[in-house]
């Protein structure tokens, strides 16, 4: 059972990693054996629901990953300026150490048009997007901003790092990122008590 599962995790990270780097729609389940190592029998048996269950589960490990990037973000930070910094700085780092060739392991499912054509896609993606940001506005909150507030700056963190995602990897330079980071910390100190600071259990 533990070979089973390790099998399916791998074809899991493969499938993650094809989908930032070429999308949804170019990434074939014969590429993800080939990363993976997988056998070829692991696709029905693991993924009796077809690509689109794939694209789901990746989906779902990519948004868990970022859930965790946030999380470990705001514990270095006192401030959620201070936390805006940080994760929109592990952003470009991550980008300019893939040598602007990853995306998100979301979008795609948005952008190509998978989640029109499917209930579950559309779901996870929209389910993706909201655990992302319901985080950032808890960290917000703990800082001292806000929750009407603190839900708009956590929206404009997630739509500006994918943005800057996009025109980053198409420009082959990280000044997109600094561009978002300059303008989100800044609105970031405006919504802030001026003595910001997480109140601690």
């Amino acid at each position: 059972m533990g070979q089973r599962s390790d099998a399916k995790q791998k074809m899991v990270r493969a499938a993650r990693q094809l989908i930032r780097e070429r999308g949804y729609g170019a990434t074939a389940f014969s590429d993800v054996l080939t990363l993976s190592g997988a056998p070829r029998g692991s696709v029905y048996f693991h993924f009796p629901g077809g690509k689109a269950q794939l694209g789901m589960e990746a989906a779902e490990a990519h948004t868990h990953e970022q859930v965790e990037i946030i999380d470990r973000a705001a514990g270095e930070a006192s401030s959620a300026a201070q936390l805006i910094e940080r994760y929109v700085d592990l952003g470009r780092e991550g980008m300019e150490a893939a040598d602007y060739g990853r995306g998100c392991g979301v979008a795609p499912l948005v952008t190509e048009g998978a989640a029109q054509e499917s209930a579950d896609l559309s779901e996870t993606s929209r389910r993706a997007f909201s655990e992302m940001t319901d985080r950032l506005v808890f960290h917000f909150v703990a800082f001292g901003v806000d929750r009407a507030a603190a839900r708009v700056l956590a929206d404009a963190v997630i739509a500006g790092v994918e943005g800057a995602m996009i025109t980053s990897r198409a420009l082959r330079s990280p000044a997109p990122y600094d561009s978002v980071r300059a303008v989100l910390v800044s609105h970031a100190a405006a919504v802030s008590p001026k003595t910001a600071s997480r109140t601690r259990s």
